[in-house]
């Protein structure tokens, strides 16, 4: 695990322990249970979104709403998550990618439930999900699907928490940057695979990364391109190399309107 994400991990543990002081597991667990139970909030299908823009012949583009990071600090001062959500259901977004994440982006679960209610494209609550106290939580706040990080969990600690995500109705994106992560990932039952092509060590970011390692992944896989994807040519090289799926957040968020953005670079 990299510097970063040992703090975030870190962070992440004393976090959830405040939160169980707050919120009970067995509260969060009724909340999550509670909202699949109703019309608006039960789970949009967060893969099948993305696959239904991929058979239409289209790019299946993940669009992040995220205020900062902490390699590139505020990247969006106009920061309204309804507007956001809208503008890129507008231009065609399949899914949202939330950052909830407090400390290392400036996130809150509010912007989740704020992008969420302003549009109906599914969408990816994207935190360090460590325990399973936050699968409950994704799913209590109205998350239709969870990232795991391969480089910040064991193995088993990832089966335990899709188990419990698909248990909810939650989809889940597991994201890779090397091939031992992406042997390791290819051991769940998730069919959506994300390459990260930036270094979390470095925070360098190379396309290669997901040109070099795609072959391992089987046809049965949905492979999903992360980060460092800022111009037509970059969209057409993994198109012409089959892959459909897109997380793009950085290049829509620091553009005047993040949907305009979209669709001139997929659309």
């Amino acid at each position: 695990m990299s510097d970063i994400l040992d703090k975030i991990v870190a962070t992440k543990k004393i976090e959830v322990a405040s939160c169980l002081q707050k919120i009970s597991l067995a509260n969060q667990r009724g909340q999550a249970e509670a909202n699949n139970r109703d019309a608006l909030l039960k789970p949009r299908g967060f893969i099948q979104a993305i696959e239904n823009k991929i058979s239409a012949g289209k790019a299946g583009v993940i669009t992040e709403i995220k205020k900062a990071s902490p390699s590139k600090g505020i990247l969006r001062n106009n920061f309204v998550p309804a507007d956001i959500a809208q503008s890129y259901e507008n231009h065609g977004a399949a899914c949202l990618s939330v950052l909830t994440d407090m400390d290392y982006f400036q996130g809150c679960n509010a912007y989740l439930q704020e992008a969420r209610a302003a549009c109906n494209i599914p969408v990816l609550r994207k935190d360090f999900t460590i325990d399973p106290y936050q699968v409950y939580e994704a799913r209590a706040i109205g998350a239709d699907a969870i990232l795991l990080i391969v480089a910040c969990l064991e193995l088993n600690q990832m089966k335990e928490l899709e188990a419990c995500a698909h248990e909810l109705g939650l989809d889940v994106l597991v994201e890779v940057h090397n091939a031992p992560e992406l042997e390791q990932a290819l051991e769940l039952r998730t069919p959506l695979l994300g390459i990260n092509n930036r270094n979390l060590k470095t925070f360098e970011v190379t396309l290669q990364t997901t040109l070099s390692l795609m072959s391992m992944v089987p046809d049965n896989k949905t492979l999903v391109t992360e980060s460092g994807i800022l111009s037509h040519a970059d969209v057409e090289l993994m198109r012409n190399n089959q892959i459909n799926a897109f997380l793009v957040g950085e290049a829509f968020m620091r553009a005047t309107d993040p949907g305009t953005a979209l669709s001139e670079l997929f659309f």
